[in-house]
C-alpha cells in the first residue's frame, strides 16, 4: 500500500497553505490557511472492510517551560511526546483520494464540529482539544484536520506522519468524541496493511 500527496513530497515541507501556524519576521507566527492537504492511495489489501487515517506529530516537547518564549530556546534534546493533528475512521475501501481543502479549510475558534469527509467516514479529536482548553477565545472540541502550529523557538525540525491503515473492520469501535489514542487502542489486530507519508514542518527560522 502507497500513501502519495500532490501538495508536498516525503521528507519534505509541507507548505504554509496546510499549517495552522505560518512564519511572522514580527510577531513570530500568524494564523494561516489550515487546509488539509491531498492524500491519494493505492493498493488496498483485498480483504479490507474499512480504512483509517490518522496524522500525527511526534516532536512535541514534553515540558512547557520554554515554549514560545521570548529568549530562550526549547532544546532539541527534550523528550518528545505525539501530538494528533487528524484522526477519520470508517473510510470506505472505495475512497482512493481526500482532495486539498476538502475537509479543512480555515482556522474554526472552538474547533470544527462537523468536517466534511468522505461519506460514511467519522472524524475525532484532534490535540489542539487539549492545547486550548481553558483558553476563552479558542477553547473548545476540535473535529477533523488542524495543521502545524510547533512552538516558534524550537530547536528541532517537527515530523507530521500521515498513516493510512487497511483494516478488517467494518466500523472502528470508538464512538463520539473519539481521539487518536482511542483509534490506535482499537486497531490492535486488526490492521492487514499500512502506509506512511511524513512532512516536515518548523517556525523557527534558524532550524531547516
Amino acid at each position: 500500500m502507497q500513501l502519495m500527496s500532490s501538495s508536498f513530497g516525503h521528507n519534505q515541507r509541507i507548505p504554509e497553505e496546510f499549517a495552522f501556524g505560518a512564519p511572522d519576521p514580527a510577531q513570530h507566527v500568524r494564523l494561516s490557511s489550515n487546509r488539509n492537504p491531498h492524500l491519494r492511495w493505492t493498493g488496498v489489501p483485498s480483504g479490507a472492510r474499512s480504512l483509517v487515517l490518522i496524522c500525527v506529530d511526534t516532536d512535541v516537547p514534553t515540558r512547557p517551560d520554554d515554549v514560545n518564549k521570548e529568549g530562550r530556546t526549547v532544546p532539541a534534546s527534550l523528550p518528545r511526546a505525539d501530538f494528533h493533528h487528524w484522526i477519520m475512521v470508517d473510510i470506505p475501501t472505495t475512497v482512493s483520494e481526500i482532495r486539498a481543502g476538502a475537509s479543512a479549510d480555515g482556522i474554526v475558534a472552538r474547533g470544527k464540529q462537523s468536517p466534511p469527509g468522505p461519506a460514511g467516514s467519522r472524524q475525532g479529536l484532534n490535540d489542539y482539544t487539549l492545547w486550548f482548553a481553558g483558553d476563552a477565545e479558542m477553547g473548545g472540541q476540535y473535529f477533523g484536520y488542524d495543521g502545524p502550529c510547533p512552538p516558534w523557538n524550537d530547536e528541532l525540525l517537527h515530523h507530521y506522519h500521515f498513516v493510512l491503515y487497511a483494516t478488517d473492520l467494518e466500523r472502528c469501535p470508538v464512538e463520539g468524541a473519539f481521539t487518536g489514542q482511542q483509534v490506535k487502542q482499537a486497531l490492535a489486530g486488526h490492521v492487514l496493511a499500512e502506509a506512511r507519508l511524513t512532512g516536515t514542518y518548523t517556525l523557527n527560522p534558524a532550524v531547516r
